[in-house]
């Protein structure tokens, strides 16, 4: 009786059950699932950076923050036109030059 109780004679393998690796596959597709649902966005009419899990909007913050707003303008407006939608601080802003 104590050489089974001893953990050094105990298989691990034995207590996890057989059903385990056939458990992971629904899991794997359930958390992919929910990652594409996370992850999706509506598309806007309005052209400009993607959001893209919450990094566009980082990116756009910190454009404006290293650039400076008049030059971080120009090159949003010459990449995606007069009326760009951007994010300042974490609000969607629209952008709108001639």
């Amino acid at each position: 009786v104590l050489e089974n109780l001893n953990p050094m004679h105990c298989n691990i393998t034995s207590l996890v059950p057989d059903t385990m690796p056939v458990a992971t596959v629904p899991i794997l597709i359930l958390m992919c699932f929910l990652f594409l649902i996370w992850n999706h966005e509506e598309t806007s009419s309005v052209p400009g950076p993607g959001y893209c899990m919450g990094i566009g909007p980082l990116i756009s913050h910190g454009r404006f923050l290293w650039m400076g707003v008049g030059n971080a303008c120009n090159y949003y407006n010459k990449t995606y036109g007069d009326f760009v939608r951007v994010w300042i601080s974490g609000e969607e802003t629209f952008i709108i030059s001639k």
